[in-house]
């Protein structure tokens, strides 16, 4: 996970039943900014809401970044 922002990143471990959402949580808690401000960037996709881990593109390895939302938070 890396927080674009700042370019500083941090190791997660995730399940596949944690959701974006949850994830974004986690790493906007662990960075102390607003939960609701921001969403996940996974290559040229915006991710966001209740989807599960195991139903995404997301796989062992993957950087995601956290970013402001573009539409607003």
């Amino acid at each position: 996970m890396r927080d674009a922002d700042t370019g500083t990143k941090v190791e997660m471990d995730l399940e596949p039943h944690n959701t974006i959402e949850e994830v974004i949580e986690s790493a906007a808690s662990y960075w102390e900014k607003e939960v609701g401000a921001y969403v996940l960037r996974h290559g040229g996709s915006i991710l966001r809401g209740q989807t599960p881990l195991a139903q995404s593109a997301i796989r062992d390895g993957d950087v995601l970044e956290l970013i402001p939302d573009p539409e607003g938070g």
